[in-house]
């Protein structure tokens, strides 16, 4: 099974890029999903968290309140670090579980910490979604209704675009419009396709 690794740093377009992925039938396994899919309602893992926090971290309808979880987490390293002791193993057998079953020609394993935390480990190829940082700060800025500074910070903590690049089997280039980049998928499909076979 050829397991293609997802990855760019925000605002680079990594989601118009798996959602295409998707409506060319191509199993797409999300980090983020299954981070969220971990701490449902019902979940140990929630259970535990409600008990360290407090029931303040949970919404009215039993979710995760995870605005109130970035809050207390962003300033405090080691509730940070209880919390992804907690979760990254949980987050890393489900992420194992969903690629082993997926029954597409090959899965596209979409992370935006996939170099920073190992996650490429999981994968054959690592597929770099690359943007002018410049266009990543204006596009989150939009899409988040955020500040710049915000979008600064957080590429901060993410791996450079040197690192990915460095990294990278493959690149696509996100700077022009919606047709360029659905022919640069296609002609990466047209590849991955072939490899899956070999």
């Amino acid at each position: 099974m050829l397991i293609v690794g997802l990855t760019g740093g925000i605002g680079s377009g990594k989601t118009l890029v798996s959602d295409y992925f998707k409506s060319l039938d191509i199993v797409v396994v999300d980090a983020d999903v299954v981070s969220r899919q971990v701490v449902e309602p019902g979940t140990e893992a929630l259970g535990k968290i409600a008990e360290k926090f407090d029931k303040d971290i949970l919404n009215s309808d039993g979710t995760l309140n995870r605005r109130v979880l970035r809050n207390i987490i962003f300033n405090n390293p080691n509730e940070k670090q209880w919390l992804e002791n907690l979760l990254h193993p949980l987050i890393g057998l489900e992420t194992a579980r969903q690629l082993q079953n997926s029954q597409s020609a090959y899965t596209v394993f979409v992370s935006p910490l996939l170099i920073e935390i190992g996650q490429y480990k999981m994968t054959n190829r690592i597929l770099v979604v690359d943007a002018p940082e410049n266009l990543q700060v204006s596009r989150t800025v939009e899409r988040d209704d955020t500040q710049a500074e915000n979008v600064q910070a957080i590429m901060d903590t993410q791996a450079t675009r040197q690192r990915r690049l460095e990294m990278a089997d493959d690149v696509i280039l996100n700077d022009g419009d919606i047709n360029s980049l659905h022919k640069k998928i296609d002609d990466l499909h047209k590849l991955y396709l072939k490899l899956s076979l070999e």
